[in-house]
């Protein structure tokens, strides 16, 4: 092995292989790793060691299988350690408080890898350190963590999970004290104590010991029956709900969400959903659809539409595999089925929550207290709502941490947080937890689809009665696939630097003026008097935002977890302003202006998304 290892012809990557092999007890990694030495591939084996997952603010996401740069038993270790670092710096009664960890349903047999074995080894890890660990016994919806931090005041929570990634990955996702989402600094904080701590500690591979500690608590039950009692808090109409004769077909898409959301529906006195039998157990295979991602609609949905159309139900509700998104699909006249957006479903939940809490508040000074938040590249429309009803809106930059945080910021000053969302339909109906919910979502859509029903109004009705009112929100969002980090650089570059004039943006895109720039990379906003933008500017990713003359807003934006470089577009037009052909056309015109102005696809060698 020793001579194999000298002729790499490589001394950096000689030296990641052999500390790994050093270090990993996983005989599949590890003889994996010895195979590709023994046949000098030397390729395969920079793909593994080239660089160590980057841990960021939403954890760690990537392939499992050997090596630095994948998930496996060995670098699960490396970072729990250098978390469990972290988390005794940052608290001193962390051996009192504890953490939690939960996972789904994942697997990788060829390494031998799976979301409940990373989870055993994270909970060996804390334990060695004397960290009670209320590690659940079995699969959960992602929600159930940071639920479970705030409901036990724990100091952390880990989720392994992918969510709804192809599925050979696998993710990492860290929760703080507050019960969202760690934010900066945490995350540089955590990297540097995972690279200090990279040999394993002599317990850290004895999961057989620590699942028999002491210090090992089941929080399954208990979270059980508290997130239940906790969402029954926004059913409101229960009488309904028993009579409701509705009918409602569910996908959980192969992943952990089947089970919880029966209850979920149980709690509301709603009919059981009828649920896809091909997708209701947890499968880590995923067999029947190409990505298990709800969000890339109807090709997910086709076994849920035929088992709606024998069971004569009208609406679809889909989890993603990790139960943290919903996806809501509606049978119209025609016959044909509508997949809402998450956008048109950002418009409906909160009309709906907005609606039940003015039935139980008639007191108009209290809407003074409340808040709906989204992120800023998500539809507009819970603006023109608060803007017409009187309660506040707030936008976030893109993801659910900084939701999470904010609203926790606003609870801790007495204020009520109704609801957040973003357009990747994920949605936080109910603020015992911090972070996107698929499972009380699911609950709350039920309930208002049987109160829409007693009206004889559809969803889709529904919402052009929201758009009537509060004016039309048309979107458009879509994305370029792009492997080659230099083309994005070159093309944002250009539009900071458009018609080769330093720091001038352009001032219009075909026809269309441009009338304010916003640049969350270098944190200019053309709109503040000090040219300076209010939200978090980051340099690590690339984010412009441009406003148009006739009301549009475009988003470009790179992704943090996938190679694309994605657009948000939106028209915002005036309540009384109901041509929506001619809306729609003036929408499809600026996309097609920007596309061929702003992202040159055919220059840039760009792939676009598959439809």
């Amino acid at each position: 092995m020793e001579n194999d290892l000298s002729s790499l012809g490589d001394s950096k990557l000689e030296q990641a292989v052999r500390q790994w092999l050093q270090y990993d007890r996983n005989p599949k990694t590890a003889s994996m790793v010895q195979e590709l030495v023994k046949e000098k591939a030397v390729e395969a084996l920079k793909k593994c060691f080239a660089s160590r997952m980057e841990f960021g603010t939403a954890g760690l996401r990537a392939a499992m299988g050997p090596g630095i740069s994948c998930m496996n038993d060995l670098t699960i270790i490396q970072t729990t350690q250098g978390f469990c670092c972290y988390l005794e710096q940052s608290f001193g009664n962390l051996k009192e408080r504890g953490v939690v960890i939960g996972y789904d349903a994942r697997a990788h047999p060829p390494s031998g890898g799976s979301s409940k074995r990373f989870a055993s080894l994270a909970t060996a890890v804390f334990i060695s350190r004397g960290v009670p660990v209320h590690l659940f016994s079995d699969i959960t919806p992602t929600p159930f963590v940071p639920f479970t931090v705030s409901h036990l005041g724990l100091c952390a929570g880990i989720m392994v999970t992918a969510s709804h990634n192809p599925k050979q990955d696998n993710g990492y996702k860290v929760y703080w004290e507050n019960g969202a989402q760690i934010v900066s600094p945490h995350d540089k904080g955590i990297s540097k104590a995972i690279e200090e701590n990279l040999e394993p500690w002599p317990e850290s591979w004895n999961t057989e010991e620590a699942l028999k500690s002491p210090l090992l608590k089941d929080p399954y039950q208990d979270v059980h029956t508290q997130y239940f009692k906790a969402i029954q808090k926004h059913c409101h109409h229960r009488e309904i709900n028993k009579s409701s004769q509705v009918k409602i077909v569910h996908t959980s898409v192969h992943g952990v969400g089947h089970t919880f959301v029966q209850s979920a529906f149980k709690a509301f006195d709603l009919h059981p959903p009828y649920a896809v039998e091909e997708q209701k157990d947890p499968d880590p295979e995923f067999p029947t659809v190409k990505y298990p991602n709800p969000e890339e609609g109807e090709g997910v949905l086709t076994l849920s539409f035929a088992l709606a159309d024998k069971e004569g139900a009208s609406v679809v509700l889909a989890n993603d595999p990790d139960a943290d998104r919903l996806a809501i699909a509606e049978k119209q006249e025609s016959g044909q089925w509508r997949v809402f957006s998450g956008n048109e479903l950002g418009a409906l939940l909160g009309w709906w929550i907005f609606h039940c809490w003015r039935q139980q508040n008639p007191d108009t000074a209290a809407v003074k207290n409340l808040y709906m938040l989204s992120s800023t590249v998500s539809s507009k429309i819970l603006r023109a709502i608060a803007l017409k009803e009187g309660f506040h809106f707030e936008e976030t930059l893109t993801g659910f941490k900084w939701m999470g945080n904010r609203a926790r910021d606003l609870l801790d000053q007495g204020k009520t947080v109704l609801f957040a969302f973003e357009e990747a339909i994920g949605y936080m109906c109910c603020s015992a937890v911090l972070d996107k919910d698929g499972v009380s979502a699911a609950a709350i859509a039920g309930e208002m689809v049987s109160y829409l029903a007693t009206k004889n109004i559809s969803l889709s009705q529904q919402l052009t009665t929201i758009y009537e009112e509060y004016g039309y929100h048309i979107s458009k969002n879509s994305y370029f696939i792009c492997h080659d980090q230099d083309v994005i650089r070159s093309l944002f570059d250009r539009l900071r630097n458009y018609g080769g004039q330093k720091d001038s943006y352009p001032t219009e895109c075909g026809r269309f003026s441009i009338s304010a720039v916003r640049d969350l990379t270098t944190g200019y906003d053309s709109n503040q008097t000090d040219k300076k933008a209010v939200l978090p500017t980051s340099r690590s990713s690339q984010m412009i935002t441009f406003t148009f003359s006739n009301g549009g807003v475009a988003t470009m934006r790179t992704s943090g977890t996938e190679p694309k470089i994605k657009y948000y577009t939106e028209l915002c037009a005036a309540p009384g302003n109901s041509d929506v052909t001619h809306l729609k056309k003036e929408l499809d015109d600026l996309v097609d202006a920007i596309v061929e102005n702003f992202f040159e696809p055919v220059k840039n060698k760009l792939q676009p998304k598959l439809e």
